[in-house]
């Protein structure tokens, strides 16, 4: 595999640029034209930092299972450390910059992330708090691409609150898949998850139902909606592109074999949230 490309996996950026283009979406579905120039840069910025940052604690834990990813930022310490230290100092001036309801709205969901990482940190390998860590992270992770557009806009429609509901399930969908996978790439080196916990079979059902609610949303929306938010059946175009993005996390767990080889399944895991690009 190219260096570079590796590298480019390594440091989270297919989940970045999964970040920004599916805020974009957000954006457009939900009518904000005047979007703020800053707010997609910060977003991409924050991910960065928190994913990042993430990791390098993860791999300061005795025993915590060594992963290509996590192997990389344990010999890159240092230097991502530092890329951390600029990238947050960006982002921190590109806020004087934001509407004031953006900044309030990022303030807190940034606080909320920093007090996850402390406490996951902290916790013990198997404590039952660490249970709700893919769930968390899922919502934190949607609520920073949607909740950045909400607050650029004096109502929010059902259509609006759907469609990021079904985005959040995807990105639950997108984290158990992988807890699963690693389970069955290495059994005795997986990190205590919701997948541990609750088994491969009971994981796979919940990954099959996500699939389907998410399916079922998607035919609502379509022969219900009659707003015309973002353009001429936009809303329709982005649930069913919604819907394929489950559906292509759901094929990725029906041939584990196949996507387990080159760690294909984080490859085209994370690349789905590139997916609503063809729909802007």
């Amino acid at each position: 595999m190219n260096t570079l490309l590796k590298n480019a996996y390594y440091l989270s950026l297919p989940v970045v640029f999964g970040a920004v283009l599916s805020h974009k979406a957000a954006a457009r579905l939900s009518g904000v034209d005047s979007l703020h120039w800053a707010t997609p840069i910060i977003l991409a910025l924050a991910v960065w930092v928190i994913y990042t940052v993430d990791r390098l604690l993860d791999v300061r834990k005795p025993g915590f299972p060594p992963t290509p990813r996590h192997l990389f930022h344990r010999n890159h310490a240092l230097v991502l450390w530092q890329a951390v230290g600029v990238a947050a100092l960006l982002a921190l001036i590109l806020t004087f910059w934001l509407p004031v309801a953006v900044l309030k709205f990022g303030a807190v969901l940034f606080l909320i992330c920093g007090l996850y990482m402390g406490l996951v940190f902290k916790l013990p390998a198997h404590h039952p708090a660490l249970l709700l860590k893919e769930p968390l992270v899922a919502l934190l992770y949607s609520a920073g691409v949607w909740g950045s557009v909400w607050t650029q806009r004096p109502a929010i429609g059902w259509v609006d609150m759907t469609e990021a509901a079904m985005f959040a399930a995807i990105a639950f969908q997108n984290l158990l898949l992988f807890s699963i996978m690693e389970i069955q790439e290495k059994p005795r080196q997986t990190s205590f998850s919701i997948a541990t916990a609750l088994g491969p079979s009971f994981s796979d059902m919940i990954l099959r139902w996500l699939t389907f609610i998410v399916g079922i949303a998607a035919m609502i929306i379509c022969f219900t909606n009659n707003d015309p938010g973002g353009g001429p059946r936009f809303a329709q175009r982005l649930a069913i592109m919604l819907a394929i993005m489950s559906t292509v996390l759901y094929v990725i767990q029906r041939y584990p074999a196949y996507y387990l080889r080159h760690e294909r399944y984080r490859w085209l895991g994370d690349a789905v949230f590139w997916l609503p690009a063809l729909v802007l």
